[in-house]
């Protein structure tokens, strides 16, 4: 056999029961209509690559875990309203969110309500928003993780999932 070049990759993923959020939400289309306010029982995933620290391991699983689980819970139970739709109007006003599209107008208390930096609920953009949310939490928790790629993919309903993959140079 001949010497051929290689490449090592290493990894770890995350994949937990509990990595979860049960949202309502509704997508806004391109062609001006919305969908029907519904609601998912999410599931995200984790991945993240990179190289082995001084331990042999890419990043501890228990301290990982809970930075990414506490981006799923702050999520969960909530009607989700994307704030950067040009067709959405959101205001504030006292304890309740008025979320108006068209004709149709949502009263939502505040406590019931994420607004999410975002231009829509998709699953798409939520896998983004849980990626980057995730990486800010490294950056004050794990500031010398130095990760190559990370994935996140979020699914709405068994065998039906999103991703979102961010790579890094070294």
């Amino acid at each position: 056999m001949t010497a051929q070049a290689c490449t090592e990759r290493f990894g770890i993923r995350l994949d937990k029961q509990y990595f979860n959020f049960g949202s309502a939400h509704f997508l806004i289309f391109a062609n001006g209509e919305r969908e029907e306010l519904h609601g998912h029982n999410y599931r995200a995933t984790l991945e993240i690559d990179g190289p082995l620290d001084a331990g042999h391991v890419v990043a501890d699983f228990l301290v990982v875990k809970p930075l990414f689980k506490a981006e799923c819970d702050a999520l969960d139970h909530r009607t989700l309203l994307p704030t950067r739709n040009p067709g959405l109007r959101i205001t504030t006003e006292g304890s309740s969110v008025h979320a108006c599209f068209g004709t149709d107008h949502y009263v939502i208390p505040v406590r019931d309500v994420c607004l999410l930096d975002i231009e829509n609920t998709s699953s798409e953009l939520l896998a983004r928003l849980l990626c980057e949310r995730f990486l800010a939490a490294c950056a004050l928790r794990l500031p010398d993780l130095a990760m190559r790629r990370v994935l996140v993919s979020v699914e709405e309903s068994p065998g039906q999932s999103a991703i979102y993959e961010r790579t890094f140079t070294v």
